[in-house]
């Protein structure tokens, strides 16, 4: 049978035949807009109930009926409606009546929620009444009803505020009066729940919860001295249809009293494979994830460290002209896998500052096990002097490094063989945590993004002007033979000397 189209005044189906034997039904252009508009105005993510089954319901399915089971932000039902699979038939309506509560602040969504609970055997009128239209995160329900204690599994809104800044104006109430410094809708979520006394949670949210920085510091500060981590399962592959934001699956339960102790769990890792690992954060850090790098750049800074600057532009090439011929690569260029490389002028000083600073940072993985984030060689890499930016500065194309004082070809060979195998090392300890997700891959790890930041910290630990000549020798054996332990030792005589000689003046 060929496709059928039917017209109608709002939109344009198409009914054509799916490889079963039946038909789809496709929405036109005009009722997908609608949808994907209300979807980013409400950051809403349909959870399947594969995800449910798979990591949530194992954890639950001893104790369904000490508890009343709600979603504050149902969307379809899919985290809380198939625990009625786990009920015998003639035991669901009444369960339901007590055991069950969902809440969305979408009208279609609820009403979705409804038809599948009537597909559980639950009557209308009992779905309807359990099945509220409510805008939660603005108007909480009051829980004290209740005959058992709320459980409240969710997968909440994800809206960052600067989306929502320029974006969705209605979402701007959210993040005022108490909940200004927040970040994200989640975050809101969580600390609702927090403020209601809910004791036991299970939240789908972005991964940026344990692993950001300035986005979560103030919700992990705020939450986790009054939750801890149970378990978490985190995800570096894509779940939802319309989104790429990492995320994790973590099982909080409140404390007996506010602490401020550091938080251990275990979590399942899931990528290309699963790995199992452990977890522990500080409030030192902000309860981040991953922290062990900025732990070491910051106990491991040099007290007078190099000064480091990036990117060289064309306004500074055409500041300085001159008889000097340097062959240039435009960083603004790519194109089938290549960079342009373009002929100047320039004078002595800047290329004399080009030849005592061959060293750039590569900030995006490739794709590839020799193509990792680090610091290279222009000359050894592209064959070029140098990398220019003539449009835009972009972190993830290759940054020229610009280094003060001067360093000897001998002692960036040092500093570069230094800066990479600490990277490699802190990706290893950290599963590349301390990393920026930058895509999904099949690949055995998922390409990540090293910040400008991160490069300069890393980098001023390394006072590589001030090493003596033997303890230099030393360094380079330690660092060939991959013996951090006696790198760290030599840094760190270093470094309390250095800070002695400076107190003396």
């Amino acid at each position: 049978m060929s496709d059928t189209n039917y017209k109608t005044m709002k939109e344009k189906i198409t009914i054509r035949p799916n490889k079963k034997g039946g038909y789809v039904r496709d929405l036109g252009t005009a009722t997908y807009i609608s949808t994907e508009r209300k979807r980013r105005e409400f950051g809403t993510h349909l959870t399947s109930i594969d995800i449910f089954k798979k990591f949530i319901f194992p954890e639950i399915k001893d104790i369904l009926y000490k508890y009343t089971w709600v979603d504050l932000f149902c969307g379809e039902g899919n985290l809380i409606l198939p625990i009625l699979e786990a009920i015998p038939k003639d035991e669901r309506v009444n369960f339901f009546k007590e055991h069950i509560f969902l809440f969305d602040i979408q009208k279609e969504m609820v009403e979705k929620s409804i038809e599948n609970a009537k597909n559980y055997g639950i009557p209308y009128e009992i779905a309807k009444n359990n099945i509220q239209l409510r805008d939660t995160l603005q108007n909480y329900p009051d829980f004290k009803y209740f005959r058992y204690p709320p459980y409240h599994i969710t997968n909440p809104p994800y809206l960052y505020l600067g989306y929502v800044v320029k974006n969705s104006e209605r979402n701007l109430k959210y993040f005022s009066g108490p909940n200004e410094g927040y970040q994200d809708l989640y975050q809101i979520a969580l600390i609702n729940d927090l403020r209601h006394g809910l004791e036991k949670l299970i939240y789908i949210i972005p991964t940026n919860f344990l692993f950001g920085f300035s986005v979560s510091n103030k919700i992990r500060k705020d939450f986790l001295q009054f939750y801890d981590i149970k378990k978490a399962i985190i995800f570096e592959r894509k779940i939802f249809e319309f989104t790429g934001t990492n995320v994790c699956i973590c099982f909080f339960e409140r404390k007996l009293q506010p602490s401020h102790r550091p938080i251990a769990f275990r979590a399942l890792k899931i990528n290309s494979k699963i790995v199992e690992k452990e977890y522990y954060l500080s409030p030192k850090n902000f309860y981040r994830a991953g922290g062990e790098f900025d732990e070491y750049v910051s106990y491991f800074k040099s007290p007078t460290p190099l000064k480091i600057k990036f990117y060289l532009t064309l306004d500074e090439v055409e500041k300085n002209k001159g008889q000097k011929i340097v062959r240039l690569l435009d960083a603004n260029t790519f194109s089938n896998g290549y960079y342009k490389v373009n002929t100047y002028r320039v004078n002595e000083k800047l290329y004399t500052k080009l030849n005592n600073n061959p060293l750039f940072v590569r900030t995006l993985d490739t794709g590839s096990w020799n193509g990792r984030v680090g610091i290279y060689n222009v000359k050894e890499v592209f064959g070029v002097d140098g990398i220019v930016v003539t449009k835009e500065k972009y972190r993830t194309h290759p940054i020229q490094i610009f280094i003060t004082p001067e360093l000897s070809e001998e002692d960036l060979v040092l500093l570069k063989d230094y800066f990479n195998l600490m990277i490699e090392y802190f990706r290893d300890i950290t599963d590349s945590e301390f990393l920026t997700t930058f895509k999904y891959s099949n690949s055995d790890y998922i390409r990540k993004y090293l910040g400008l930041s991160q490069t300069k910290k890393l980098l001023e630990t390394f006072p590589v002007h001030l090493i003596p000549k033997e303890q230099k020798k030393i360094l380079k054996i330690l660092i060939e033979q991959k013996n951090i332990e006696g790198v760290k030792d030599i840094l760190l005589s270093l470094n309390r000397n250095r800070k002695n000689q400076l107190t003396l003046f």
